[in-house]
């Protein structure tokens, strides 16, 4: 890490902030990289909570994380015992992962009773008798003396939780409730009144304002009113007032960071959309601290104490449980073996005991998923169609799989995975829309701008059926705002919106499909082009493509998914969206690639740049011939229904027509096969698997459902391989399938550009679960019944909570207490040779890295069914 100070003079003590010239700057964005930029709920985006600490070790983070917030970040015993109870942890790897970090310990102590203590520990088998508290407190203060070899964890913390620990003033709490007030006001995108100078940014408006504030106490309000007029300024100064050592400067501002991961998160992204914000988490971070000099200034000065000591009376009393040693048998031990036992015992805490359980339920999953896979490769291949009639291309999201499977067995149909922005770094603008959107992953912007556009006549015609749609919306939003138009509004609306809720409540399904196609036929919205040619723009971003761009993005994306030979009459690149009533979270079921919009906009562009006769006739000359009778068409994938719908289909061949025909005949059998599997495993009371796609609509139109699908949930692998390998093996929705041969890539050229895209999301959504799933009230959203929805941008718990940035409970959890959602790190599966594997491991460090530091796994299968396990 990087230093963020700078000396201005020579010091005489390390603790003397006054003698330093602070770089608040890097100093902020060393503290970030605790939380993780929180985008609105309404464009949700996968990405998970620790992106910023994967230079340590997995387990390293577990340990800050619990010593700075008392968040646990491996599963905990109820989730354990929930997988154990299941069967899906086994009990070889169990024994395995614990036998293997025994023998990388160095104790002075025999082997047998190590294996004894630590197995005991492991599964719980204490011992039922019972022993004496003052037979324990007198040996521990025989044993003082080896009090320093247990670990002292040097915790820093806020002042404001150091008066909390020490029962003198609950200042964390009045502080976390100041700054969640003072952030809705500034955030929120739908109140009727702004923050007055909130164009100012956050510290000018909030310094201006906070004078008044009745919420605080005169003598507050009075320190607080000649703070610096700059967030930078403001910020060194109350680090001086409150005299933080500067070796903890870091440390401190991270500590407030994590106090509201939300907010924060909230802030940081904010910072890094647009350059006039680019200092608000700084700003964030001033106000907090001096909301906390004004709040505690009569306690000052205070001091970090040493916390979280393991005390030798737990150590003695857990020796007695899980190794069977008798209290007063440490009075005849020698100092060799008191020595060994502690740190044992300190060693084999509760995380390494939780981090052992994770390892053997990973490497369960695994096993599974290598007798499934190793049993396709050694097993007979089944003779091949001589040719498709069409080719699916769908995205890798593991709700895919299944629709895959369903789709190969109804016809001479190939299905392919890549990513779902289909490598088009894009920011997509529909019909009669000012305003775009990133169609891409959050880790890339957006290079080209694509615009729908039709002819001038339909075009004005829809812009004033849209302009009317969204006026009237304004204006109920508005007359509900609206002291005296509030009196009347009842009155007005009060009969179609008893009708609306009696429809929607009682016949969801028919309701829900009555009020879209009403405004749909209403909006009439007319058949529209895509702006593919080059155009002139205003800003950096240009509108449409080059003629090399059109070429550039097509072969790459055919290379990517696999095709590139063999076309048949019809291609169908398939995007994917989600369809939902009455839920916050609606995008978390979109294209996670895409930040939380469907991706049906890419695959409309794409198709459209495949069936350019310029582009086809450059990719003769890169290799790849695409036959004249071969039509690319459009379509997405509605995840919530199962629905494959066609959107985009131009004139076809003779040989397409046939194709889309057959198509046409095969999908409503396809849907339904899909939704029935599917739907068996969401929680449904009564439902017997009949009629499958009419409760499919059920869910996804009814306003009271906490589950209209479940999404990701349970996903643990990203398979990069053949479809060969996976075609025949029912993969239960739980692995992402991206398409890919190594024989066509012999640079590793395409398996590089995979795993610095595709495998980054993927691993960003892995996590992402997992982290709602392991730490649900700090990392997740809690319970849907009980959120609300605050300042247009996200959700809380009741009115006043931290912004709440993960999953709820519902997306991985069958009950109160059923898991659905195994919280396992993404396996990554490369179908390739070793060498492949090792070259990539030396060329992309950052993936290397994040093998090694357990944040991700990683194994392959070569062409013979050999399988390695790399991490």
């Amino acid at each position: 890490m990087n230093s963020v100070l700078t000396l201005t003079k020579t010091v005489h003590s390390e603790n003397k902030l006054q003698d330093l010239e602070l770089n608040i700057e890097e100093l902020v964005e060393a503290a970030s990289r605790t939380i993780a930029p929180l985008g609105p709920i309404t464009t949700f985006a996968a990405r998970h909570p620790w992106v910023g600490m994967e230079h340590q070790s997995f387990e390293k983070t577990a340990r800050f994380l619990k010593d700075m917030v008392d968040v646990d970040l491996y599963p905990k015993e109820s989730l354990i015992q929930s997988a154990w109870s299941r069967g899906e942890i086994e009990e070889e790897y169990l024994e395995e992962s614990l036998q293997k970090w025994l023998e990388a310990q160095k104790l002075e102590l025999p082997y047998d009773v190590a294996e004894t203590y630590c197995r005991n520990a492991l599964k719980g088998g204490k011992s039922t008798a019972e022993y004496s508290i003052s037979e324990v407190r007198h040996t521990a203060k025989k044993l003082a003396r080896y009090q320093p070899i247990t670990r002292g964890n040097y915790v820093v913390q806020t002042y404001s939780q150091l008066l909390d620990n020490q029962g003198k003033l609950q200042a964390t709490q009045a502080l976390n409730s100041h700054m969640i007030k003072w952030c809705k006001l500034y955030l929120d995108s739908q109140a009727a009144w702004s923050m007055p100078n909130r164009e100012k940014g956050f510290f000018y408006a909030w310094k201006r304002l906070v004078p008044y504030d009745s919420a605080l106490k005169p003598s507050i309000r009075k320190k607080l009113k000649n703070v610096p007029n700059e967030a930078e300024s403001a910020l060194q100064e109350v680090l001086l007032s409150l005299e933080v050592p500067y070796p903890d400067l870091q440390a401190y501002l991270e500590a407030h960071l994590l106090a509201l991961p939300g907010w924060a998160g909230m802030m940081l992204w904010r910072s890094q959309q647009e350059n006039e914000e680019a200092t608000l988490l700084t700003e964030y971070l001033a106000v907090r601290l001096l909301l906390e000099w004004a709040l505690i200034k009569p306690y000052l000065p205070l001091q970090q104490v040493v916390e979280k000591q393991m005390l030798i009376e737990d150590l003695i009393a857990n020796w007695f449980h899980w190794g069977n040693m008798p209290i007063h048998a440490w009075s005849q031990a020698s100092s060799t073996e008191i020595t060994a036992r502690l740190t044992l015992a300190i060693r084999f805490d509760t995380i390494l005991r939780h981090r052992i359980w994770l390892e053997a339920w990973e490497k369960t999953y695994e096993n599974q998923l290598k007798k499934l896979l190793t049993a396709n490769v050694h097993s007979e291949a089944e003779p091949k169609q001589s040719s498709a009639l069409a080719q699916f291309v769908f995205c890798i999201d593991v709700r895919s799989e299944i629709f895959r499977r369903k789709l190969e067995a109804s016809g001479p149909f190939e299905t392919y995975g890549t990513a779902g922005f289909f490598g088009l770094p894009i920011e997509a603008y529909k019909l009669g829309s000012e305003h775009g959107h990133p169609s891409l992953p959050v880790m890339f912007k957006p290079q080209i701008k694509v615009k729908e556009f039709s002819k001038e006549s339909m075009l004005e015609q829809y812009q004033q059926r849209l302009d009317t749609l969204h006026g009237s919306s304004r204006a109920f939003k508005g007359m509900k705002q609206d002291v005296l138009a509030s009196l009347v509004l009842p009155e007005v609306s009060g009969p179609w919106l008893t009708l609306q809720t009696l429809a929607r409540s009682f016949v969801p399904e028919r309701a829900g499909a009555i009020l879209r196609k009403a405004k749909e036929k209403w909006l009439s919205k007319p058949s529209a082009e895509l702006s593919l040619n080059i155009q002139h723009s205003d800003t950096d971003i240009s509108i449409g493509f080059t003629e090399k761009e059109k070429v550039t993005y097509v072969r790459q994306a055919l290379k990517m998914m696999g095709l590139t030979e063999k076309f048949a009459p019809l291609v169908v690149i398939c995007g994917h969206g989600s369809h939902s009533t009455n839920n916050p979270y609606s995008s978390s079921l979109d294209c996670g690639a895409c930040g939380g919009a469907s991706s049906e906009f890419n695959a409309r562009v794409l198709a459209a740049l495949c069936n350019l006769p310029e582009v086809r006739q450059a990719l003769i000359f890169e290799g790849i011939v695409i036959p004249k009778s071969t039509v690319f068409i459009a379509a997405e994938h509605v995840t919530t229904t199962d629905e494959l719908r066609l959107i985009d289909v131009p004139e076809q061949t003779e040989s397409a027509v046939k194709a889309f025909n057959h198509i046409q005949s095969v999908l409503p059998q396809v849907k339904e096969d899909a939704c029935k599997e599917r739907l068996m495993q969401l929680p449904n009371i009564g439902y017997n698997g009949k009629n499958p796609t009419l409760e499919a609509k059920r869910f996804a139109e009814d306003w009271s459902e906490v589950r209209p699908e479940w999404g990701l949930a349970r996903n643990a692998a990203f398979i990069i391989g053949k479809r060969e390998l996976t075609m025949n093996s029912r993969l239960e929705g739980r692995t992402f399938l991206h398409n890919y041969s190594w024989q066509k890539d012999p640079n590793g050229t395409i398996l590089a550009n995979i795993i610095k895209g595709p495998a980054t999301v993927t691993q960003w959504i892995n996590l992402q679960y997992y982290a709602s799933t392991v730490a649900p009230h700090y990392y997740g959203s809690g319970n849907k019944r009980t959120q609300t929805v605050t300042s247009g941008m996200g959700v809380m718990q009741g009115n006043s909570s931290d912004l709440l940035a993960g999953l709820p409970w519902q997306s991985v959890m069958s009950s109160d207490h059923e898991l659905y959602h195994s919280p396992l790190r993404l396996l990554v599966l490369i179908q390739a040779p070793k060498e492949y594997i090792e070259k990539l491991l030396r060329q992309d460090l950052d993936f290397h890295q994040k093998v090694q530091n357990g944040w991700i796994r990683l194994a392959s299968i070569d062409e013979e069914g050999n399988w390695v396990s790399w991490s």
